[in-house]
């Protein structure tokens, strides 16, 4: 039976992902911060889709907590066929008026963790030349907007980057990039959203299996939706004056 580990499981991408891998029989290692959540969501998925699951309490900020999934991953007795780096938040605040420790917290949960967990499961996945890594990253990738964007381009790159560098093997690395989803995200960073379309918001469960088939395909980078793949293109080719005035436009506007 193959294994898939997903952090942030228990809410949005991370819990669609969890549904979807349950459905297709997966066995899962779930992580986040709110045990008795996680508890419950791995108890409905036992209950409903007869499969083991395995729950990790941890804080991504913490290197000690950190290295407790570091170091299931490195189990060879019980291996990772599948890792879901998906644990994410945002800061609405300008960089200017920030907390530092926060941003810290933004860098060590959104580049550092998913770094680190890809380096112990890429190692293993390549000695038995089988495995699929899903970086949860985000159409904010390509334009300018706070560290957010940084640190996410930094992933979107690092994924693109891992792909081309297991070609060959049956590994397979894939970003996703999605748009405003409606998940608690926005929610949770305060952010104010109401001006937005509803054309233009995702359905998480939508998206992800959109996201497993192209990581299926071993494609690079995944953009749900025909709006943010139109935006996708436009960031990417458009004069990055005006790719860096829209993203300070949007950003200011979710203050």
């Amino acid at each position: 039976m193959a294994t898939a580990l997903i952090t942030g499981a228990t809410a949005g991408i991370g819990a669609a992902y969890s549904q979807l891998l349950a459905k297709q029989g997966f066995d899962l290692v779930l992580v986040a911060r709110d045990l008795p959540r996680l508890n419950n969501i791995a108890n409905q998925l036992k209950k409903q889709y007869e499969i083991k699951v395995e729950t990790i309490k941890a804080d991504l900020t913490k290197p000690l907590q950190l290295a407790k999934i570091e170091k299931r991953l490195a189990v060879k007795s019980k291996p990772i066929d599948v890792l879901i780096n998906n644990a994410g938040f945002g800061i609405k605040d300008s960089f200017l008026d920030s907390n530092l420790e926060r941003e810290q917290e933004l860098l060590d949960v959104l580049v550092t963790a998913p770094m680190r967990l890809t380096h112990v499961a890429v190692a293993a996945m390549v000695k038995r030349n089988k495995g699929v890594i899903v970086n949860v990253s985000s159409i904010a990738s390509w334009i300018a907007g706070g560290t957010y964007s940084a640190a996410k381009s930094y992933l979107t790159v690092f994924s693109e980057y891992l792909n081309n560098e297991l070609k060959g093997t049956n590994v397979k690395v894939s970003a996703l990039c999605p748009g405003f989803t409606r998940t608690e995200f926005h929610q949770r960073g305060k952010m104010r959203m109401s001006g937005l379309p509803n054309f233009m918001w995702l359905d998480a469960n939508k998206l992800v299996a959109t996201s497993w088939r192209a990581a299926q395909k071993n494609k690079a980078v995944s953009v749900p939706g025909f709006q943010y793949k139109t935006l996708a293109i436009f960031a990417q080719y458009a004069p990055r004056p005006l790719v860096r005035k829209i993203g300070i436009n949007v950003r200011r506007k979710q203050r």
